[in-house]
């Protein structure tokens, strides 16, 4: 029974992975490319406003979901070892919960307050504005690698289990 709740645990810790993976991308490959190109305060606007609306019941599920997943899988995976699919799981957990989750909590939702705490319009939000997109966009593709290996590790540990 164990063995088929790993399955199922690390099949949505998989999906999990790769839904922030896919917005993480988003936000590495063109969207804050995009935020840079408009006048700060344009830019600042529409991040404040993006750190407000992602806030919402479907992305909390993914967000603090998945990393829960991680830690149970981690302790799934190193009570119950059976070599390399739960060397695979245990990677994959440790991957995404240090890092895209502690990431996210330690530097990237820090910025986003002190970015929120900004009037777009004034000479300090340009400033901040100017830094925070390369540090930001900085630890966002630390993000991107790590969900991207979690979910490459989760799917490696469900191969070896079916």
């Amino acid at each position: 029974m164990s063995e088929r709740i790993a399955f199922i645990l690390t099949f949505f810790a998989a999906i999990g992975a790769g839904l922030m993976a896919g917005l993480f991308f988003t936000f590495s490959t063109f969207a804050m490319q995009a935020l840079g190109r408009i006048p700060a305060d344009a830019g600042i606007r529409a991040m404040q406003e993006i750190n407000v609306t992602i806030q919402n019941p479907l992305f909390f599920v993914v967000f603090f979901g998945t990393p829960l997943l991680g830690l149970v899988l981690g302790v799934l995976a190193v009570a119950g070892w059976n070599g390399a699919s739960s060397a695979f799981m245990l990677a994959g957990a440790v991957l995404y919960v240090v890092g895209t989750f502690l990431v996210t909590v330690v530097f990237n939702v820090p910025m986003n307050d002190t970015l929120a705490s900004l009037d777009p319009a004034s000479g300090a939000g340009a400033d901040y504005w100017r830094q925070y997109l390369a540090r930001w966009t900085a630890w966002n593709h630390v993000r991107t690698a790590a969900s991207l290996a979690a979910l490459a590790c989760f799917i490696a540990a469900l191969s070896l289990k079916a």
